[in-house]
């Protein structure tokens, strides 16, 4: 790697960030100097917790950690590559399903960017039932979920 900072970006909806994502993170940090997080907002869903909140989530989990930063991001992931000066785009797989999403949506990619580089991290066998969707349910239905997020995600959804 010699004296060049490397750096990547893993961007996602965190809605609301769950502990298959700070995984994914702890393995980004073993390869990079810097981890950027980013939220992307899609105008067409409609998420459980603001931008803002989203934000905040990450800012909490990852305080004592310089080497992450986090953002907000409306546009696509070649634009937001560009924007942070690096190809290393990294993407958590939990299946199959996931796998064919993030092929497809890397194609469509690779066509704005063609140095663009995935990096898929298989998610580990502990989280593999863990997702935003389960945590955003279990709230709806009043039911426990604290073994999907980090104690600072949890706190602050208590707190809400």
């Amino acid at each position: 790697m010699g004296n060049t900072k490397k750096k990547c970006v893993f961007a996602g909806s965190f809605d609301p960030p769950t502990l298959g994502h700070r995984a994914v993170v702890q393995d980004c940090l073993q390869m990079f100097d810097e981890v950027v997080l980013a939220v992307l907002v899609n105008p067409t869903k409609q998420p459980c917790f603001s931008v803002e909140e989203r934000l905040e989530m990450l800012r909490l989990e990852y305080a004592n950690e310089p080497r992450v930063r986090t953002l907000s991001f409306e546009g696509t992931v070649a634009e937001l590559l560009e924007k942070e000066n690096t190809k290393m785009y990294v993407r958590g797989i939990r299946n199959g399903t996931d796998l064919d999403f993030e092929n497809a949506n890397f194609y469509a990619s690779k066509k704005l960017d063609k140095d663009l580089i995935a990096v898929y991290l298989p998610c580990r066998q502990e989280l593999l039932h863990v997702s935003s969707s389960i945590v955003r349910n279990s709230i709806k239905f009043g039911t426990p979920f604290d073994e999907y997020v980090s104690e600072e995600v949890l706190k602050f959804i208590q707190n809400r």
